[in-house]
């Protein structure tokens, strides 16, 4: 319930595309340049008492950025919101998870890193009624919750979390010289791409990003081997 709230505020905010000062300077309903209609979903629930925890990786601008999203959530809903940023993130997460301290919502830059966790039965799934919710309002809606489904501490898949802010980080890189000296024709596809990584579990890092890297942080071609 709370995580789905939260996720509900972040999108509300974001979707309007500015940067909101704390004291809420744009008033809700008032500025027609924004949709506010899930800022009043949000006040029918009231969360007057409750507490939620909120751990994540953003510090310096993006952390006070942040902050400002969530003075809404916990204006419309009354909620508190104890929020801590860190950049140590992906080693305290894990800690904390284990050691059964795990804040209410985290927000991973790695969703690789949340797999290893929900397969571990450390995380909670959210709701089908959030699922679907990704799946009707973001553009190519069932991709985007295709990549937050994973498999839970039983094999299970289950859905996990909405992405709500995504970058490309690069795009593929390769050397043709290291694919002539090995003798490798150029994947077209991931499928050929994944099927030569496969075959070539050695030499093929020197001429491709190691195309692993993507399971473990979903950040594709981030780092470039060889």
């Amino acid at each position: 319930m709370k995580k789905s709230l939260l996720s509900a505020a972040i999108a509300l905010t974001l979707s309007a595309n500015v940067a909101y000062a704390a004291d809420l300077l744009f008033t809700p309903g008032e500025d027609n340049r924004f949709s506010w209609s899930s800022y009043d979903a949000l006040k029918s629930v009231d969360l007057s008492g409750e507490t939620v925890s909120v751990f994540e990786p953003w510090m310096g601008d993006e952390k006070a950025n942040f902050e400002r999203v969530i003075a809404y959530f916990e204006k419309a809903t009354g909620a508190k919101v104890n929020y801590a940023g860190s950049d140590s993130f992906e080693q305290q997460i894990v800690i904390d998870t284990q050691a059964g301290s795990a804040p209410n919502v985290s927000i991973f830059p790695q969703p690789g890193l949340a797999a290893d966790l929900a397969a571990k039965g450390l995380l909670t799934p959210l709701s089908d009624d959030v699922k679907k919710s990704v799946v009707k309002d973001y553009a190519a809606g069932q991709s985007w919750a295709d990549l937050a489904t994973f498999d839970n501490g039983k094999g299970k898949k289950e859905f996990y979390g909405v992405f709500y802010r995504a970058d490309l980080k690069s795009l593929v890189w390769y050397s043709p010289d290291n694919f002539d000296d090995a003798g490798y024709d150029v994947p077209e596809t991931m499928e050929e791409t994944q099927s030569a990584d496969r075959r070539n579990c050695c030499g093929w890092r020197h001429a491709l990003v190691y195309w692993s890297r993507f399971r473990c942080s979903n950040r594709l071609a981030c780092d470039r081997l060889g």
